[in-house]
């Protein structure tokens, strides 16, 4: 990292516009993944606003964003319904909090580096289709599944291709109308010529101008065309307290009489060790997409975690994670530093104090336009064909990883990608490492660089083509590693070799350290 972005305050005039658009994306997610996990509403603004803030003071990670994650939305609504009281559920919330913290100590973070970058490519490019394919109904006024989930199969009882075909009876004229003139002004100032003429423009958010405009066009239709007025069931919804009193009695507190209750337990390791996860793979991805190629201390980032759900146990708030969406959003719009991260918290804070009513006017379908950019940003069809261009063993765990996690979720997706990945990994390091040169009854075996437990049945199989009256040379000068597997089948070759009158020796170099049994060596 050069030391011009280790200044958290030198790049606020890329940060700051930063912000404000993952402020504007991270409303609506925070809002739809505390509805969708059966959480009141205040706790996802809650949890938005620490990880903002708290997770983004801790972290070193400078692009990272954490939030409400849909990833734990099932966990999240099976802990609430199991466990007696809300008071409960933030305690377990706190306990993985703490499992994180001691992952940290543990170094666990070093799990991310073992993930194939074809399938930190394929999760990318799947957040991106789906978020495309989950705003196209919320462009369209169909908001029957909340903003926050991401699932395949919903809460509503349908599923991403269902709600495509649903939405099609239940289209709003008024919000066809926002949406897509929303999503063609964002695609077209990415490139405007007038932001390259007018510096100041250069720092001026495309989505801030798209929710004036959505907030103003629904006030402009409701005074002169009533019938393309957006309702309030197309706004969003934030609670609204009276007086400040209302305001904190939105916060609540863990019960720790619950500290013996093994559900809580249960919940909180499976809370902490899926968030950790989660969390990994985001850091990850979003190290791929810096444009300054950084690498995040994973370490670092499981205590700042660990720290954040600790304090949202604490105060009322709901898991977070590392969330790929906000953080691709915090990129794709200039981000540089953890600044954008705390600012896009306190601009949360901020705004659900002084102008809940304002951020209420705000429609639905501005906001799925620029969701819909970001995740188009995400799975370009340039990345398709790149992935294509690298071969079969980039491109297959790639497609594969992007499908399952379409009709699954990303946990699972994750998984059947890895397992695919790492098929070609084996399938692609699964070469003969073992030369056989006969000559009469003299044999010379000599292995490559490594043996590994893949050899195994191919030297079993030299082994056993050995004939009566052989001499027999095991080269391993050349070897640097042998399982420990095949130095036993090697041991068990020497050792009964004179059963079948074979002479054995070994070849190795000066003071080459093996277990192979020493014979005559040579």
């Amino acid at each position: 990292m050069t030391p011009k972005f280790e200044n958290l305050t030198s790049n606020l005039r890329y940060d700051a516009p930063a912000a404000l658009v993952v402020f504007l994306v991270a409303l609506p997610l925070c809002l739809g993944i505390a509805l969708a996990s059966g959480v009141p509403l205040f706790a996802g603004i809650l949890t938005g606003v620490i990880g903002g803030v708290v997770v983004g003071l801790i972290s070193r990670s400078p692009l990272s964003v954490s939030g409400p994650a849909a990833g734990l939305t099932v966990i999240v609504l099976g802990a609430v319904e199991k466990l007696p009281t809300f008071e409960a559920f933030l305690l377990a919330v706190m306990l993985a909090g703490a499992l994180q913290i001691l992952l940290s100590v543990l170094k666990a973070g070093v799990i991310g580096d073992f993930i194939p970058s074809a399938v930190i490519k394929g999760m990318l490019a799947a957040i991106g289709l789906i978020l495309i394919l989950k705003q196209i109904p919320h462009a369209l006024g169909y908001d029957r599944d909340p903003e926050g989930d991401l699932a395949f199969v919903q809460s509503d009882g349908g599923n991403t291709f269902s709600t495509l075909l649903r939405m099609l009876d239940n289209i709003s004229p008024g919000a066809v109308i926002i949406s897509s003139i929303s999503l063609a002004f964002l695609f077209w100032w990415e490139g405007a010529s007038l932001r390259k003429r007018v510096q100041w423009f250069q720092y001026l958010p495309g989505p801030l101008l798209v929710v004036a405009f959505g907030i103003l066009a629904n006030i402009f239709f409701k005074a002169n065309f009533p019938a393309l007025a957006i309702s309030d069931s197309h706004l969003v919804s934030i609670p609204v307290a009276e007086s400040f009193g209302e305001f904190f009695k939105q916060f609540h507190f863990p019960d720790f009489t619950q500290i013996g209750n093994r559900d809580v337990w249960t919940s909180a390791v499976t809370i902490g060790l899926v968030a950790s996860i989660e969390t990994l793979l985001c850091i990850e991805a979003v190290d791929k997409l810096d444009p300054l190629k950084r690498i995040s201390p994973t370490n670092r980032e499981l205590f700042a975690q660990g720290i954040g759900n600790m304090t949202a146990g604490l105060i009322g708030g709901m898991p977070l994670t590392s969330v790929i969406v906000r953080s691709s959003a915090n990129v794709s719009s200039g981000g540089r530093t953890r600044m954008s991260t705390i600012l896009h918290g306190v601009l949360l804070a901020l705004c659900v104090i002084a102008i809940p009513g304002l951020l209420n006017k705000i429609p639905l379908a501005a906001l799925a336009a620029v969701l819909i950019s970001v995740g188009y940003k995400l799975t370009q069809p340039r990345i398709f064909v790149e992935k294509y261009e690298k071969g079969w063993a980039h491109l297959i765990p790639f497609v594969v990883t992007i499908v399952a996690i379409l009709l699954t979720d990303l946990l699972i997706g994750i998984g059947v990608g890895l397992f695919v990945a790492g098929a070609f990994i084996l399938y692609n390091n699964f070469h003969s490492a073992i030369i056989h040169i006969k000559e009469g009854n003299k044999h010379l075996i000599r292995f490559k660089k490594d043996l590994s437990f893949l050899h195994r049945h191919e030297l079993k199989r030299v082994l056993k083509s050995l004939t009566e009256g052989s001499d027999v040379v095991i080269d391993v000068s050349r070897t640097s590693f042998i399982d420990l597997d095949n130095i036993e089948i090697i041991n068990d070759f020497i050792q009964t070799a004179h059963f079948k009158n074979i002479n054995v020796s070994v070849h190795r170099l000066s003071g080459q350290a093996t277990q192979i049994i020493n014979t005559s060596e040579t």
